[in-house]
């Protein structure tokens, strides 16, 4: 048996060319039925594309939906207590300032009391470093930042450059990388 011989033929239904062809290229006799299927096979055809781009759009979607979820949810985590934190500062604030106004008089007559402003103070830090929440409390001398600090008053002041913090009236706080509250500062505005 020759090469010829051993491959099996296709016979002839009126097909002229077919390799590789998308349906409406596909030449077809002049046979009414083959013509009619040749239209229900671009039909077909035309419907499978909608389908699936459709159920492509479909994945995209829901696929964009669980990252914008999953987003939200690591957010709420990391961020829900916001409003609580920035509710708790105040509290951080007092406790400084009764802190800072004890004299060495107070602190001998009533240093049990002072003592235990001091522990609630250290324990309500204890809280917001549990939390993510970081003091931020500039050194006097350095450089203002916009994004961390907000500028109380200028002052011309000998010996500083322009933009240096010269006072810090009250610290700031991050909420891990956000910002609760800016330091409040204030700032040199002598040019050197």
């Amino acid at each position: 048996m020759n090469e010829e011989q051993k491959k099996p033929t296709m016979p002839d239904v009126g097909f002229s060319a077919i390799d590789d062809a998308t349906p409406s290229e596909v030449v077809f006799d002049e046979d009414p039925e083959i013509g009619a299927l040749q239209a229900e096979l671009e039909t077909v055809c035309a419907e499978r594309d909608d389908f699936r781009d459709r159920f492509m759009r479909a994945l995209a979607d829901a696929e964009n939906s669980r990252k914008r979820s999953d987003r939200d949810r690591r957010e709420a985590e990391q961020y829900g207590g916001s409003k609580l934190a920035r509710d708790m500062l105040p509290v951080y604030d007092n406790l400084s300032r009764a802190l800072e106004a004890a004299t060495d008089e107070q602190r001998a007559v009533s240093g049990a009391l002072l003592q235990g402003v001091e522990l609630t103070m250290r324990e309500l830090l204890n809280v917001f470093k549990k939390h993510g929440i970081e003091t931020i409390t500039p050194e006097i001398g350095s450089k203002f930042d916009p994004q961390m600090h907000q500028a109380m008053f200028e002052a011309p002041l000998p010996d500083t450059k322009a933009g240096d913090i010269i006072q810090v009236m009250q610290a700031g706080f991050m909420l891990h990388d956000r910002l609760l509250r800016p330091a409040h500062v204030g700032v040199s505005s002598s040019p050197r």
